[in-house]
């Protein structure tokens, strides 16, 4: 149909408030789905570049849960996770911190996350056997 466009649901959820942090990490964790969160900043543009690949990554990693915080909106998780600078990526399973990288390096992202996501489907699969 003329004038409609494609709309594209993002696989990476904005954490809004406190609340919605503290929901979205538990139900990840009673799910045992690992989590990458992009700790931003607005005014920071080296995060804001890297939203699009975070969005890429979210969809070729569709077992892993992504979020997005901006530090000044949830300063709380913010601290917390002891973010200093942005951006800042942080790799959870099982409410554990397993990694965290700072600075916008996608090629360090992608062999950060692969090996992760390598890692966590070995011992599945151990864990099947």
């Amino acid at each position: 149909m003329k004038g409609q466009q494609q709309l594209h649901k993002s696989r990476v959820i904005k954490v809004e408030s406190q609340e919605s942090w503290d929901f979205l990490l538990a139900q990840a964790s009673d799910q045992g789905c690992p989590v990458f969160i992009h700790f931003t900043a607005s005014w920071c543009v080296p995060s804001i570049a890297m939203n699009s690949y975070v969005e890429e990554l979210a969809t070729t990693h569709e077992d892993i849960f992504f979020l997005l915080v901006d530090v000044d909106d949830i300063k709380a998780a913010a601290t917390k996770m002891e973010v200093k600078a942005m951006p800042t990526f942080v790799l959870m399973k099982g409410g554990d911190v397993m990694e965290k990288l700072v600075g916008a390096n996608p090629d360090a992202i992608k062999r950060w996350i692969d090996g992760f996501v390598q890692t966590f489907h070995s011992h599945n699969n151990q864990a099947l056997h």
